[in-house]
């Protein structure tokens, strides 16, 4: 077990006083500070939580919502898991010492596949509201996260590891850094050093490293690709999954009226992380939120409850973010949005009588948008983020916008183009900014609404996709479909192309 190195005593010089004895002020210099524990060292052994052969992983996925579309995607597993809590150190947004923790899944069997050298598979998780996340506890019925991706990577023998993130679970940081690109890419690279160190015989690491994640891991595991790049460390590919990728451009639809599913959620999580973090998005709450939600809502996410105990409390509207009034009458077209049309009547429930935002602060955004729009959004300029924001908000979203690298490693996107929740326009805007900066790495993008071709390698996985779709209009309308568009009916399909695209490197 590592620990801390203790405090080191220097001995101070002797000297005479006026009467000959020792000054006892002098005896002993200060200790000197104690030094922060290494980035990505272990704070204990890892602790295995779980142990599941291959019949408890179907049973699981049987009767859990939203994974029975994964079982027809999954080949037989040929590994069992065995599941481990691993807590290391990493840092917070402004570079001092904090914890976090990650779950380790190792494949278990006779098999080959199980054993010696194995590929790892680091995965970033979505959104979470609660602060008890533990991504470890794969018999919680709150974690189908982790069970899909365990499910479709540990038991097929990948070794995979998947971080909490500061301000989860046994982390000592007090909210997490939302789409903090920096901070969070540096908790996964963490998480890695630390997990690599402690494998448990008889796996051992392959050196073939895979990054992947969904939603706001979607986000996070480019974050990750790009740093693992720019600090040279190896890495076979990655497979971000309907993430906020553009995220400056997306938060500028979002203000011009595109407002999607769950928005208010994600703008407290960004706005008060990047205060936190940033110190200039507002100088008080009540500058950016209505004054019946202000109080207390820099420590609101995330909560000790669920996201749906928030809503019916009242503490965060589920959709509405703005007022139906619009805060200028020329951004009247915009209040709400009515293009894509396909998505008009998601973006119209956020608009309302308890919206979250102020019509000052959204004025104020909108009007530094068109003083200096986005490369990418309303109008396609240089496909950058904006180059000179005044507003503090747009300037944090610029400072974590991703469009600011080029892969040298193959990179497969995946999603839906009638995501109600992550606008597939995140996807679009990254393979342009990539094809437009000369990238010569693979690219391969994967929209499950895309029309299935002759030779379409994903032709099974579309019309599976499509079918499950179907069977959810059916039951419950379009609106059953929006509900469970990006938390359960996109990430199975994802989640399966990617292990495919992974399989073949």
């Amino acid at each position: 077990m590592n620990r801390v190195p203790g405090l080191l005593l220097v001995v101070g010089s002797l000297t005479l006083s006026a009467c000959g004895g020792h000054d006892d002020d002098n005896d002993m210099a200060a200790p000197a500070p104690a030094m922060p524990p290494p980035r990505g060292s272990l704070i204990e052994a890892p602790v295995r939580t779980a142990s599941l052969t291959a019949d408890a992983i179907a049973a699981a996925l049987t009767s859990a919502d939203g994974a029975q579309y994964l079982l027809d995607l999954v080949v037989p597993p040929k590994c069992g898991i065995d599941v481990y809590q691993v807590r290391y150190n990493t840092v917070d947004p402004a570079g001092a010492a904090t914890t976090a923790s990650a779950a380790m899944m190792i494949p278990t069997g006779s098999d080959a596949t199980c054993q010696g050298p194995r590929p790892v598979v680091l995965y970033a998780h979505g959104t979470a509201a609660q602060k008890t996340l533990n991504l470890a506890d794969i018999s919680n019925e709150d974690n189908l996260e982790g069970l899909l991706a365990a499910t479709m990577f540990t038991t097929q023998g990948y070794v995979l590891i998947a971080p909490n993130y500061t301000g989860y679970d046994i982390s000592t940081l007090t909210y997490n850094p939302y789409l903090n690109a920096d901070q969070e890419s540096k908790d996964m690279v963490d998480a890695l050093t630390a997990a690599r160190s402690a494998l448990p015989a008889p796996v051992t690491d392959s050196g073939k490293l895979f990054v992947t994640g969904y939603s706001q891991g979607g986000h996070v595991a480019m974050a990750t690709h790009k740093l693992l790049q720019e600090t040279g460390a190896a890495i076979t590919a990655s497979a971000p999954m309907s993430g906020p990728y553009a995220v400056a451009a997306f938060a500028d639809a979002v203000f011009f009226g595109e407002v999607t599913r769950t928005t208010p959620l994600f703008l407290v999580f960004t706005s008060t992380g990047y205060q936190k973090a940033y110190g200039d998005v507002y100088t008080s709450p009540t500058d950016l939120f209505e004054a019946r939600y202000a109080t207390g809502i820099e420590t609101l996410l995330p909560s000790a409850v669920p996201r749906t105990q928030l809503f019916a409390e009242g503490k965060l509207p589920r959709d509405q973010l703005f007022d139906s009034t619009p805060p200028d009458p020329a951004f009247a077209p915009f209040t709400p949005a009515t293009t894509p049309a396909n998505l008009a009547s998601v973006f119209a429930q956020g608009f309302g009588p308890d919206h979250l935002v102020t019509n000052a602060f959204r004025l104020s955004y909108l009007q530094d948008a068109q003083a200096n729009p986005d490369g990418s959004f309303p109008t396609v300029l240089d496909n950058r983020p904006a180059a000179n924001p005044a507003n503090g908000l747009r300037r944090a979203f610029k400072r974590n916008d991703l469009r600011v690298w080029v892969p040298t490693a193959p990179v497969f996107l995946c999603g839906g183009a009638d995501d109600p929740t992550v606008l597939f326009m995140n996807t679009q805007l990254i393979q342009a900014y990539w094809s437009a900066n000369g990238v010569t790495a693979p690219v391969t993008v994967l929209d499950l609404e895309s029309p299935i071709t002759s030779s379409d390698p994903d032709a099974a996985r579309k019309a599976a996709f499509a079918v499950a779709k179907e069977a959810i209009e059916a039951d419950g309308g379009d609106a059953a479909v929006q509900e469970s568009y990006h938390s359960t009916l996109v990430p199975p399909f994802c989640l399966s192309a990617v292990k495919s695209f992974f399989d073949g490197l």
